[in-house]
């Protein structure tokens, strides 16, 4: 199975990032995590995006707040796929990261997750790898059925208690 290289542009990202490390591991998907500045370390970048599908990396999930120019730069160097997670700030509450990540030019694609949405991040980097996996794709699927039993389960027991 391909890995997940999940980088962040500073270890503060950590706390929010810990959400995509702990779905990766429910999903027994096999990870490394980085910390690497695409302003204090862009040559880091560089090599990380450049050696990544050497290193056995099928998706890079990057994690920037403010400017969030992280994946972006990673996205210039390597054909894989790259999902920016922008990091809330105090400055404009993470839309300004958000809206970093959105607006790449033309030929450098980076999909993005929501504010913080770093579980969301690790639901689409196994959605990814399980186009070429199918024990993964069985994975994913169990967790979409199971999400939506509990939906179910939470829409029955309103329905009935509006029904008494």
């Amino acid at each position: 199975m391909k890995k997940v290289c999940v980088v962040m542009g500073s270890d503060s990202d950590l706390k929010v990032m810990e959400a995509c490390i702990s779905r990766l591991r429910f999903f027994d998907i096999p990870f490394e995590v980085r910390i690497i500045s695409a302003h204090r370390t862009p040559a880091a970048a560089e090599q990380l995006a450049k050696g990544a599908v050497e290193a056995g990396f099928g998706v890079i999930v990057a994690a920037a707040g403010k400017a969030a120019h992280l994946g972006g730069v990673l996205a210039a160097y390597t054909t894989l796929p790259v999902i920016g997670v922008p990091m809330g700030t105090s400055v404009m509450g993470g839309l300004d990261s958000l809206l970093s990540i959105v607006q790449m030019p033309k030929g450098i694609p980076v999909a993005s997750v929501a504010i913080d949405g770093a579980e969301n991040a690790a639901i689409l980097a196994a959605q990814i790898l399980a186009v070429s996996d199918p024990a993964l794709a069985g994975r994913v699927a169990a967790f979409k059925a199971q999400m939506a039993d509990e939906v179910a389960t939470k829409d029955a027991s309103v329905r009935a208690r509006f029904l008494e």
